[in-house]
């Protein structure tokens, strides 16, 4: 068999405003593009590297080269096996998904058993900021989202919680600490936190830290981000954390988010699908996971300044799938 030609592209789209969290601001996102083709079809990827683990988008196209210039055949389920998780191989393994999907002349949804896409409820993020500022920024977004996801870091939690449930006392909220309440006292923040309504405290701990919420009796669920990439790193957050934040890009593509998905069913934890800042070619194929999680937030392309033409839209709080074909 043949393998498919690969070609990659770097591409930089800005966001609207910035994108502030607990270890930096953005006001950019480089993305990486892999298309594969067969000659006749095309198949698209899209992704963003993980810069917390110390990728970018050159590194990516490095490493998509490296893997297309290999002899062994250029399946998904050889990737699983030749490439590290993380963005590059999200962006080969769901360009090779779009191409199986056209060559078969059906949808990638099919191909993999799954649910048509359908509009779903998804999080909207508030950036960390003043609280004022946070407050102001739940007000303006909750007339178009039922839930909102705060991004925090160890300073004026409450303060900040606060002040967005004032901004939207009818809105569901989740927060995300990205890694930075290790010195606090965990327990004792998520019980201040439920008491203002918070449903769900993502990665409040660092990667290697998880033994830091053992035996904590929370009354609200702690989800894995950082700290769970793959299926292998579940062992390390069963106990600790009551569920997963299911990303392509820290998978490495759809292929591994399924199989994510389903380890972390049979383990009885709860499924998030997230993403990070991109466009809606990087949100398609995480869209797919819709069903099966608990909790939405693939509000990437609503962050940018623009998106790409014919993308998902939101109406009446729902992120909408393409009328038109997009991807898959």
């Amino acid at each position: 068999m043949t393998n498919p030609s690969v070609t990659t592209r770097i591409e930089r789209w800005p966001v609207a405003g910035a994108f502030t969290i607990a270890r930096n601001s953005q006001t950019e996102v480089e993305l990486i593009v892999a298309e594969v083709s067969d000659g006749t079809h095309v198949g698209r990827g899209e992704a963003t590297p993980i810069y917390y683990e110390g990728e970018t988008a050159e590194l990516c196209a490095e490493a998509i080269a490296m893997r297309a210039k290999a002899r062994t055949p250029l399946t998904r389920e050889s990737l699983l096996d030749t490439m590290m998780e993380g963005a590059a191989r999200n962006a080969l393994d769901c360009a090779l998904w779009e191409l199986e999907a056209k060559q078969a002349g059906k949808p990638v949804w099919q191909l993999a058993g799954l649910p048509q896409p359908a509009p779903a409820a998804t999080a909207f993020t508030i950036s960390l900021a003043e609280p004022a500022t946070m407050e102001a920024a739940a007000k303006a977004a909750s007339g178009r989202h039922a839930m909102l996801k705060i991004k925090l870091d160890a300073d004026r939690i409450e303060e900040r919680v606060a002040a967005v449930r004032r901004g939207a006392p009818d809105a569901r909220l989740i927060v995300d600490a990205n890694e930075s309440w290790d010195d606090l006292d965990i327990g004792a923040e998520a019980r201040a936190l439920a008491a203002l309504g918070v449903e769900m405290i993502e990665q409040p701990v660092s990667a290697g830290e998880e033994d830091l919420l053992l035996g904590l009796g929370a009354p609200i669920p702690f989800c894995a981000d950082e700290s769970c990439h793959t299926h292998e790193d579940l062992d390390r957050c069963e106990g600790r954390f009551q569920a997963v934040n299911i990303k392509l890009d820290k998978a490495g593509g759809l292929t591994e988010a399924l199989l994510l998905a389903e380890k972390a069913r049979m383990r009885g934890m709860a499924v998030m699908v997230g993403c990070m800042l991109s466009t809606s070619l990087g949100i398609a194929p995480a869209a797919l996971l819709a069903p099966r999680a608990k909790w939405i937030d693939l509000d990437g392309p609503l962050l940018l300044a623009r998106d790409r033409p014919g993308g998902f839209a939101l109406k009446d709080g729902l992120l909408v799938p393409p009328a038109a074909p997009f991807w898959g």
